[in-house]
Order: C-alpha cells, then structure tokens, then sequence
C-alpha cells in the first residue's frame, strides 16, 4: 500500500478537485507548495505559512544532501523537526538544478562541481533515493533527465529513456513504506513522446506523477498540449504534478487539464525584487508613485500584509532594502497564489471552473500592463 492516497471529489470538464492523504496530513487539491529551497521558504517562518493556507511545502534535495547534509538533518528529526514544519513536504530529486549545473551525464548518474565548495558531487538515481529517506519527506521523487527546449527529438527521446531506466532504480532502491515516491514523466513538447513516457512512467507502479522537462524554455501553447497529452495517459487515481509552474496562467491552464499539484519559486522570487502579484495585475512596488499612497496592495485582499501596511509604507521598505518589506510582501504573494488554487478548487465543485477563470484572468488583464 502506498503512503499516499488520492480521491478525487469532484469535476468540472478535465479540471477536478480531491485530497491527497499524507502521513502528515491531507492535502485539498489542486494544491500550490511554496518553494523551501534549503528547508526554509525565503523570508517567512511557519507561522506565516500557515497563515497564508499553505498545506504542504517542497524542500530541495540537492541543496541539503550539501548543506547542511541529509545525515545532518536525519539527526535533527527530519525535514520535519529540521523545519519545524508538521505538515506535508514533497522533495524534488535534485534533477533540475543539476539540469542548470551542466553536469557530465552517464548511465550511472550525473557528476557536478558543487556550488558551495566547488568539489565534485556525483548523484546516482539510487544516492537521490537514500538522500530523500533520510531526508524524510512524504513525497520523493525520482531522479530524472531533462534537457532545454527547443531540442532534437532524438535527444528528448534518450532524455525519456534514461529517465524510464533511473526510475526502475530508483524503485528498487525505496524501502521506506511511510515515504511514496513518484515517478517523473518526460518527453519535451512532443505529443507522441509524452503519451508514451506518461504511459510507462504509470505502468512502473509509481505512487503518483510529476510532469517533469517544462518550463525550460517552450511556448506557452507547446506547454499546455504537452501536459493535456500527459494527463490523458495517466490513471485518474493517483496525483499529477506540474513541476515548477507558479504563474496565474499557468496555472489555471494547467488545472483545466486535470493537473493537481503545483510548485515555483515565483511568486517568494518576486516578492523579493519588490512585486507584488494582485488580482488586477502585478505592481513594482518600488516605483515612484506608491510613495505617498495609503491604500494597500490589494484592497480586497484579506492577507496580513494588506491589512496592516500600506503601499508607501512597502516601497519605502523596499527602497532602503529593509527585509521586512520582503517578507511582506512575500507573505502577501504566497496568500494570492494559495488563494488562487483555492478559488479553482471551489469553482470545480460549484460546476464553475470555466466562468471563474474567465472572470480571473479577465480582471487582472483589464487596462493593464503586465506589470505596473
């Protein structure tokens, strides 16, 4: 039996809502995990977490198998004692951040030169199985191969195999029976491709399903026929997960596909470089123009951040470079996005899904720049 279970409660044409059970708790999905890098989440605590709904966070194996070392963290309870976090945590498998790293790739594994130390790191699809045990989040994930977009059909295809091949490892090499480990699916922007690697990946026996080798450079229209054609090839029972997908489009194209999960570094990312995402578009709170004005980010927005302070008040925390202002602002990032697959999730059981994000996307595009 897998430590995760997944229903699904209700449609709306391919979108659906469900709860995904953990050991750690249930997730009601579709589900947005901010992004714990190395076992923090920038510029927020728990507590703010929380606050702004979140259910579940992702931690990075690459980062902590370096700093401060899986055996390390295993030694301080876990990612969960580490975090003091009680809830659930997903670990990616380091694939992509060794995809930026342009590691020497085999069939055993890939080797890098560490960003810390500069010393040579070699990942295995087995190291990446014992690093996330230790590590011990409710969710691992396979090793996989991705490559840049555009690219030769032939090499998506080798990148397709060798990740089929170093997920049939990494299953050997899981033992831990309080730990699901989901499979990755591959296959770049090609239809034929996708339907295939979503097809093996499944009959593999995964617990779940990340829709890996997106977001790495293809059009907007390429990226939603590719997860269309990967959900239509995996079994309604267990969880699809679109790795690194945090914008409002994105989003909701994706979830109108079927697709339960998501993570990104966006909207903590932007928060740090003074933008605030709102429901009528995004604003640099930097600008010249907030520094006098006393309304808040978001007038409708029921986050701490809009309740208590103002735009001018932000921007001058911005402008001096006081922290606080990123964690502000952050914090009212994290409560748009969480609120924003809660919306869906909402629309989806009221028989809505389409007018809702309609009405979503209409309103933050009105007279708006994509950016103010």
């Amino acid at each position: 039996m897998s430590a995760v279970e997944f229903v699904e409660t209700a449609t709306d044409g391919s979108a659906r809502s469900g709860v995904l059970s953990t050991p750690h708790g249930d997730v009601p999905t579709p589900a947005f995990m901010p992004v714990g890098t190395r076992g923090t989440v920038k510029t927020v605590d728990v507590a703010d977490l929380r606050a702004v709904g979140a259910s579940m966070v992702l931690a990075n194996t690459y980062h902590l198998m370096l700093r401060p070392g899986h055996e390390v963290v295993a030694g301080l309870g876990g990612l969960h004692g580490f975090m003091a976090w009680d809830g659930p945590i997903l670990t990616d498998s380091g694939g992509y951040q060794v995809f930026s790293l342009d590691p020497r790739l085999d069939e055993s594994g890939v080797t890098f030169k560490s960003t810390y130390d500069g010393s040579t790191v070699e990942l295995t699809p087995e190291g990446a199985v014992e690093v996330q045990q230790k590590l011990g989040a409710d969710i691992a994930m396979v090793l996989d191969h991705l490559v840049g977009l555009p690219a030769d059909r032939d090499q998506v295809r080798d990148a397709m195999e060798r990740t089929l091949r170093w997920s049939e490892r990494a299953l050997a090499a899981h033992t831990r029976t309080d730990q699901a480990l989901f499979g990755i699916v591959q296959g770049g922007v090609d239809p034929e491709l996708r339907a295939e690697s979503a097809r093996r990946t499944a009959e593999l026996g995964v617990a779940g399903f990340g829709i890996g080798g997106l977001s790495v450079g293809e059009a907007e229209a390429d990226r939603n026929r590719a997860i269309e054609v990967t959900v239509d090839n995996l079994p309604a029972d267990k969880v699809r997960y679109t790795m690194g997908l945090g914008d409002t489009d994105g989003i909701i194209e994706a979830i109108s596909r079927g697709v339960d999960l998501f993570d990104c570094v966006l909207p903590t990312r932007l928060a740090r470089h003074g933008k605030a995402i709102t429901r009528t578009g995004d604003i640099s709170i930097k600008r010249a123009e907030w520094a006098s004005y006393e309304g808040p980010l978001d007038d409708d927005c029921d986050c701490f951040t809009c309740q208590t302070y103002s735009r001018g008040y932000l921007r001058h925390l911005a402008v001096t470079g006081e922290v606080l202002g990123q964690r502000l602002v952050t914090v009212h990032n994290l409560h748009y996005t969480l609120g924003l697959v809660a919306g869906a999730r909402q629309a989806i059981e009221a028989g809505r899904f389409d007018d809702w994000s309609r009405d979503v996307r209409r309103l933050r595009r009105k007279d708006q720049a994509p950016l103010r």
